[in-house]
């Protein structure tokens, strides 16, 4: 199986200005780029090279042996949801189910929110901020480089990358403000809403 770099579901422009175009052409078209590059070399011609993005995160995920291919492999599939999590003017209402979900879950959105922004802004160094599944119940959890919660058994529904190549040309060193721009005016809810078990 060879990966590939999926295209967006909206021009690179589309998000501005939020998320800026040029932000757009080097984290889309060069950084999720070279981590599809890296993933096919990594794994071509090795026991790897004919599973699925999620078997390869599972198998090599405490490997130090095989670190290069968790990372590429790990970045790929963080970013295909990432891109998926976002559309133009998005943020607003939830779907009601999703809602309701947060809401049992945290005891109000804005709290979700508030936990979610302060799991990126509280990841040190490279990372992401996630919202998840686990065992049924909705969690906001963080991981470091390119780890997810798939590595924990969970199903990440969410998830932000607080990687400087994500916010630094529109918000420099003000990761606060990304994430709460991104929450707010970017996330895709009905995309969150159809990834609920």
């Amino acid at each position: 199986m060879t990966f590939e770099l999926p295209k967006l579901d909206y021009a690179n422009d589309a998000l501005a200005p939020v998320m800026s175009q040029e932000t757009l052409d080097l984290h889309h078209g060069k950084h999720h780029q070279t981590y599809v590059t890296n993933l096919n070399n990594l794994v071509k011609d090795t026991d790897l090279a004919g599973a699925s993005l999620e078997d390869i995160i599972k198998k090599t995920a405490n490997d130090a042996s095989k670190a290069g291919i968790f990372n590429n492999a790990g970045q790929h599939w963080n970013h295909i949801l990432f891109w998926k999590c976002m559309k133009p003017k998005g943020g607003g209402a939830m779907p009601s189910e999703l809602e309701k979900r947060i809401v049992s879950d945290f005891g109000s959105v804005d709290k979700f929110k508030e936990d979610f922004i302060q799991a990126g802004v509280t990841q040190f160094g490279s990372g992401w901020a996630w919202l998840a599944i686990d065992n049924g119940k909705l969690v906001v959890t963080k991981s470091a480089n390119a780890s997810n919660p798939l590595v924990n058994n969970m199903k990440p529904i969410l998830g932000c990358d607080v990687w400087e190549h994500s916010y630094y040309v529109d918000y420099r060193n003000r990761r606060p403000d990304y994430l709460k721009a991104f929450i707010n005016d970017l996330v895709n809810w009905e995309h969150v809403a159809s990834l609920l078990d």
